[in-house]
């Protein structure tokens, strides 16, 4: 009796054997078919979800005084400040602030001797000391090469607004010249350009770059384009004076 119910039992399992194996065949073929080779299914993405990103930001800046098409004077310094990322959907984002930029440069002013019988071209060196506040608004994009890794892309206006233009004189002309020049109302000595009315405050410019960032870490360049005139009262006849240059600055996302 014993016997004959083993030999039922091994016979049960031996006709369910196929069925079972025939269903985890076909479960794998499905989860196969469904999770892991299926063309047509998407990567379900996070939601979007506001924030922002505070940075630190100091850098280089070279800026160019361009009058009639040509450069008058480079201005060499450093800008730094602090700055606010608006994260948006797709890879954008919208960056403001406020930066402090103060430069440095030498224009040399070339001016004709009053001696007819000695005809020469004197100098005059004007050492320039600007101090400005940067405000950008930038659109960045944002593509991921690997990992934490990232390529971006810039464009915006920066308002450049004006706190001190300080010129130190060196006066190398003769005393005709001088004379001439000072009758001319032709500053000859220091001054500050903004409270002599020589120039606007306000600069436009529209700024074009990119660069890399590596997790809190972001290293950018860019060209500045001057839009408006910034010569207010003019020493020879009236020209267009337009303030260009590029940057390169180092940030820190906090």
């Amino acid at each position: 009796m014993k016997k004959t119910f083993i030999i039922l039992i091994a016979a049960a399992s031996l006709l369910c054997m196929p069925a079972v194996a025939q269903e985890e065949l076909r479960t794998q073929a499905e989860l196969q078919t469904t999770d892991f080779f299926d063309a047509t299914k998407k990567k379900v993405e996070q939601p979007y979800q506001f924030s922002t990103d505070w940075r630190l930001e100091a850098g280089y800046v070279q800026w160019e005084e361009r009058e009639l098409d040509t450069i008058s004077a480079y201005l060499h310094g450093l800008r730094m400040g602090a700055t606010i990322d608006f994260n948006l959907p797709h890879h954008f984002s919208v960056q403001t602030g406020a930066l402090a930029t103060l430069t440095y440069g030498v224009d040399n002013q070339h001016w004709r001797s009053m001696d007819a019988e000695n005809v020469k071209m004197e100098i005059m060196k004007q050492h320039i000391i600007q101090l400005q506040l940067t405000i950008p608004v930038r659109v960045y994009y944002n593509v991921t090469l690997w990992k934490k890794l990232r390529l971006f892309f810039f464009a915006g206006p920066l308002l450049q607004l004006g706190l001190t233009n300080y010129c130190i004189m060196d006066n190398r002309t003769s005393a005709d010249v001088t004379a001439w020049l000072e009758k001319n109302n032709i500053p000859t000595t220091d001054y500050e350009r903004y409270a002599a009315k020589e120039l606007y405050r306000t600069n436009i410019q529209f700024g074009l770059g990119g660069g890399l960032e590596w997790d809190r870490y972001r290293l950018q360049a860019g060209y500045d384009f001057g839009l408006n005139n910034l010569q207010r009262t003019s020493i020879t006849p009236p020209h267009k004076l337009h303030e260009w240059g590029w940057m390169t600055t180092f940030s820190y996302k906090l």
